[in-house]
C-alpha cells in the first residue's frame, strides 16, 4: 500500500547545484540551488527567485556557472545557501573559496569545485522562477578524471538534496549499467 503526501517539490536524487556570478561591480557570488536539471540536450533550467542576488546578477551578465557540490566541501556550499548576498554582500570570502574567470562566459569558476557547467542565459520568467541556460562547456579538474579522462563520480563525490529530511547525501556505488541492463529484457 502507499501513503500520498500531496503536491510536493520531491524527486530523488536532487543534484545540488552552486550557482556563481558576477556581480555589478565585478564581486563573485555564489548560491545554492537544488531544483533543477539538464532540459534539453545543451539547456539547464533551474528554480530561481526573481529576490536573489545570483538572479539580478545573471540577468545583468547574461551567464554563470553552476559547479556540483561535493561532500568534502558542504560547509561552505550549504553556506551560500543560508547566506544571501543581498545582505551579506562578499558571502564568498567566508567560504574560503578561491575563484577563476570562465574562459567561457562572464562567470566564476569556484576552484574547490572540481566540476561546473558553464552556462549563457537563455530566458528567465520571474512568474515561474524559471530560468533557463544554454550550456556553453562543462569543465572538471584533472582531479576527478579517471584513467579514460571522464569525470569519476566516486573521486568527484558529488552531493544530493533529500528534500524530505532537509539533508545531504553522498552518491552511491554503480548499481548497473544505463542503456544496456535492459536488454536482458529484449
Amino acid at each position: 500500500m502507499r501513503k500520498n503526501f500531496g503536491a510536493k517539490p520531491w524527486t530523488y536524487p536532487q543534484p545540488v547545484f552552486i550557482i556563481a556570478t558576477y556581480g555589478e561591480d565585478g564581486t563573485p557570488d555564489a548560491m545554492n540551488a537544488a531544483w533543477g536539471g539538464i532540459s534539453d540536450d545543451t539547456q539547464l533550467s533551474i528554480c530561481l527567485g526573481a529576490n536573489h542576488k545570483t538572479t539580478a546578477n545573471i540577468l545583468a551578465r547574461k551567464a554563470f556557472t553552476v559547479s556540483m557540490a561535493t561532500a568534502d566541501q558542504l560547509v561552505p556550499c550549504d553556506y551560500v545557501g543560508i547566506a544571501s548576498a543581498n545582505t551579506v554582500p562578499d558571502k564568498l570570502a567566508k567560504t574560503g573559496w578561491h575563484t577563476t574567470r570562465s574562459a567561457f562566459v562572464d562567470a566564476p569558476l569556484i576552484d574547490e569545485l572540481p566540476m561546473a557547467v558553464e552556462c549563457r542565459l537563455v530566458s528567465y520568467d520571474p512568474e515561474s522562477c524559471h530560468l533557463v541556460g544554454e550550456i556553453v562547456n562543462v569543465s572538471a579538474d584533472e582531479s576527478v578524471l579517471d584513467e579514460s579522462g571522464k569525470i569519476d563520480p566516486d573521486k568527484l563525490q558529488p552531493i544530493l538534496f533529500d528534500p524530505i529530511h532537509n539533508a545531504y547525501r553522498k552518491l552511491g556505488e554503480k548499481a548497473g549499467n544505463a542503456f544496456r541492463d535492459g536488454a536482458a529484457l529484449r
